[in-house]
């Protein structure tokens, strides 16, 4: 009897034990070193240009509405648009792929047409394929030059940070299809 009372009395100190040692919210988060998510590498800066291809028009369009703008708007405000628009190495839209932009724009200006972008390139070919950069950002579409911030990435994208510069290089202004020139300036590990 007196093994069995002993027995029990160890059983609940133990349970008062691993109930105590929970969490108490403090140790949620902690300090990790650098090198184990390869950040003892230096950091390269990475240029590169595409052109994305934002195609409203035909039978397989690649940007769709899903939101209409508000009523009498002239500048697009409140719209919203879904993206998979195709990246490529060239002007002319059956030159090679690099990747797909992914994510949408926003009518986010009553005054001027200005977007708000949220999207990922995903890249699809040599070093980069299945990397991908962030873009989020204001976007002017009438003005010669838009600058965008990259707020992140994925895969050799890791921990990204950098810009983007756009320019319309061709703007159907009867169906919306539009070709923009992205030169992306990327710091990464």
């Amino acid at each position: 009897m007196a093994k069995l009372i002993f027995f029990l009395a160890v059983q609940i100190f133990l349970l008062v034990a691993v109930s105590s040692a929970g969490d108490d919210g403090e140790h949620f988060a902690r300090t990790i070193d650098r090198k184990l998510l390869g950040l003892h590498k230096k950091e390269k800066l990475t240029h590169f240009k595409v052109y994305w291809h934002d195609i409203l028009s035909g039978p397989n369009p690649s940007s769709i509405r899903i939101q209409p703008p508000v009523a009498n708007s002239t500048t697009y405000f409140g719209g919203i648009t879904m993206i998979d628009n195709a990246l490529t190495a060239k002007v002319e839209m059956n030159s090679t792929l690099i990747g797909q932009a992914q994510g949408f724009y926003a009518g986010a200006a009553q005054k001027e047409l200005g977007f708000f972008m949220a999207m990922n390139f995903a890249f699809r070919t040599g070093k980069y394929n299945g990397s991908t950069i962030t873009i989020l950002g204001r976007n002017t579409a009438m003005s010669e030059v838009r600058e965008m911030p990259i707020i992140g990435g994925s895969g050799l994208f890791r921990f990204a940070r950098g810009y983007v510069e756009a320019r319309t290089k061709w703007l159907n202004f009867q169906n919306g299809d539009a070709t923009v020139e992205y030169n992306c300036y990327v710091l990464h590990y």
